[in-house]
C-alpha cells in the first residue's frame, strides 16, 4: 500500500514538472511571439503615415523627386513588416516541431554520405557569406539507423548557427569519424564564441542573453539526437570559435 501511495505521489511530481516546463515554455513563446508583432504594429503605423504624407503632398504638387523618396521609405517598412511575418511564422513552425512527438523513420545510413551531401548543399550559402569549408570525412563506411531528414535538419542548422557566429567571413571545419562502436559528426566554427554564463543554456528552449533569442533551433536539434540514442555537445571559447559533437551508435556490418 505504501509503495502505491509513493507511485502516486511520484506520478504527481512528474506531471507538476512537466506541466511547470510546458509553462515556461508557452511564456517563452509568448514572449518571443511579442517581439516581432511589435515591430510589424509600429512599422505599419509609419507606413500608414508615410503613405498619409504621400497621399496629401500630391494634391499640392509635390515633387516627382520627393514622392521617390516617401515612397521609397515606405516600401523600406514593409520589407521590416515582411520579415517579422516570416520570423514569426518560423518561431510558430519550430514550437509545433518541438512539440511533435513523432518517432524518427530509421532506415541505414552512410554518415559519411549524409554529411557529404549537407556539405554540397549549403556550400553556395556558404561562399555568399565569405565563409570556407574545410572537411575530414572518414575514409569508412559510417554505418547507422537513422532518420535521414531528422538528422539533415540538426546539421544544416548547426550551419547556419555557426554562419551567423562569424561576421564578415570564417571558416567551418567539419570531421567524421568512428570510436569504439559509435560514429562522430563535429562541426567547428571560427566565430565570435559562447560566453561561459551562455554555455550551459545553449540547448535550452528560447533561452538567450539577447532580445533577438536563439529560437528552438538547438532545443530541437538535441531533442533529435536524443530520439536517435546519441548525444549533443558543446565546446566554446570567446573570440575563438565553437564546437559541436555529435555522437550516434554504429552499426557494425558483418562479414562473412
Amino acid at each position: 500500500m505504501v509503495m502505491a501511495d509513493d507511485n502516486i505521489q511520484t506520478g504527481k511530481e512528474d506531471n507538476f514538472e512537466q506541466f511547470e516546463q510546458l509553462s515556461k515554455l508557452t511564456g517563452q513563446l509568448a514572449h518571443e511571439i511579442k517581439n516581432p508583432l511589435s515591430t510589424i504594429k509600429v512599422n505599419l503605423k509609419l507606413i500608414s503615415e508615410e503613405l498619409t504624407d504621400l497621399s496629401s503632398s500630391c494634391l499640392s504638387d509635390m515633387s516627382s523627386e520627393r514622392a521617390e523618396r516617401t515612397l521609397s521609405r515606405a516600401m523600406r517598412k514593409i520589407s521590416v513588416v515582411e520579415k517579422e511575418a516570416d520570423r514569426l511564422e518560423q518561431i510558430l513552425d519550430s514550437f509545433l516541431r518541438y512539440l511533435d512527438h513523432n518517432e524518427p523513420q530509421l532506415s541505414d545510413v552512410d554518415l559519411n554520405e549524409l554529411v557529404s551531401d549537407m556539405i554540397d548543399f549549403y556550400l553556395p550559402q556558404a561562399s555568399s557569406h565569405s565563409i570556407t569549408i574545410r572537411q575530414s570525412l572518414s575514409h569508412e563506411k559510417l554505418s547507422c539507423r537513422l532518420d535521414a531528414d531528422m538528422i539533415k535538419q540538426v546539421i544544416l542548422n548547426l550551419f547556419i548557427n555557426s554562419q551567423q557566429a562569424m561576421s564578415g567571413s570564417g571558416e567551418l571545419i567539419i570531421r567524421t569519424f568512428s570510436q569504439d562502436n559509435e560514429v562522430f559528426v563535429q562541426i567547428c566554427d571560427t566565430g565570435c564564441g559562447i560566453s561561459a554564463e551562455v554555455l550551459p543554456h545553449i540547448f535550452d528552449a528560447y533561452y538567450s542573453s539577447h532580445s533577438q533569442g536563439r529560437g528552438l533551433g538547438l532545443s530541437i536539434a538535441k531533442k533529435i539526437i536524443e530520439l536517435h540514442r546519441g548525444t549533443i555537445t558543446v565546446e566554446s571559447e570567446q573570440g575563438k570559435g565553437t564546437a559541436f559533437t555529435i555522437k550516434l551508435p554504429m552499426i557494425r556490418e558483418v562479414t562473412n
